[in-house]
């Protein structure tokens, strides 16, 4: 019962940073083997994965600039 209620303390609306590196990561589980084939072993396992968080981080940075540059006043 005790941890019930302290997830319930837990305010998600203000700590969204560690959410979204979790959801990267997770996403990144499915991007790397995918990189991984389609290197036909010419990456390491480690340089597939690397290569994954970087195209997610690439096109997450293309959202936001889109979005601040469409929408400014927000910012």
């Amino acid at each position: 019962m005790e941890i019930i209620n302290l997830l319930k303390g837990i305010e998600w609306r203000r700590q969204k940073m560690p959410l979204f590196a979790f959801l990267l990561l997770c996403l990144n589980l499915v991007i790397a083997p995918a990189v991984y084939a389609a290197s036909s072993g010419a990456l390491e396992r480690r340089h597939a994965y690397a290569l994954g968080i970087l195209g997610l981080l690439t096109f997450g940075l293309v959202i936001y600039l889109f979005v601040v540059v469409f929408q400014p006043e927000r910012f």
